[in-house]
């Protein structure tokens, strides 16, 4: 093993300091976002909450207000998961931030965990039929090894 490879995940400590999990809304992100804190409290990490907002070229060029919709969902995502941490926060409490990102779901979820030096990554398995033929966001970041990268069902 080349030096580079032995230390591609190591940053200096024992277990992740930061989990990102994409969220997009779907039952599978919602999902996986538990799943991430759960793993977050156990090794006392950050859980960096993530929102790619789609950038939608066609509809922003017919006058559609695509970044007012996009916005509003990135709030109402942010909304419920403040939500369900104050549920929560007697039984155990998890530090986690949201952020957003634009772009296509795979790149925007790459740039979040390069610039939030994410030790792991989780999404939701997708949702969509056919993405098991093209690909889905969760093989495509599985495929770039960069990450551990957790896919919940």
């Amino acid at each position: 093993m080349t030096d580079q490879q032995s230390t591609q995940f190591e940053r200096g400590t024992d277990g992740p300091k930061v989990i990102v999990a994409g969220v997009d809304g779907s039952d599978s992100s919602l999902r996986a976002a538990a799943y991430a804190g759960g793993l977050a409290r156990r090794q006392h990490a950050l859980l960096a909450i993530v929102y790619v907002q789609p950038v939608m070229a066609a509809g922003a060029a017919l006058g559609v207000p695509v970044a007012d919709t996009t916005d509003e969902i990135a709030e109402s995502l942010a909304g419920e998961i403040r939500a369900a941490a104050e549920r929560v926060k007697d039984m155990f409490e998890v530090r986690w931030e949201f952020h957003t990102f634009r772009g296509d779901p795979y790149n925007g979820l790459v740039a979040a965990a390069d610039e939030l030096k994410a030790d792991a990554v989780v999404v939701g398995a997708s949702e969509q039929a056919g993405h098991r033929i093209v690909g889905s966001v969760a093989i495509r970041l599985v495929k770039a090894g960069r990450w551990p990268v957790t896919v919940v069902p």
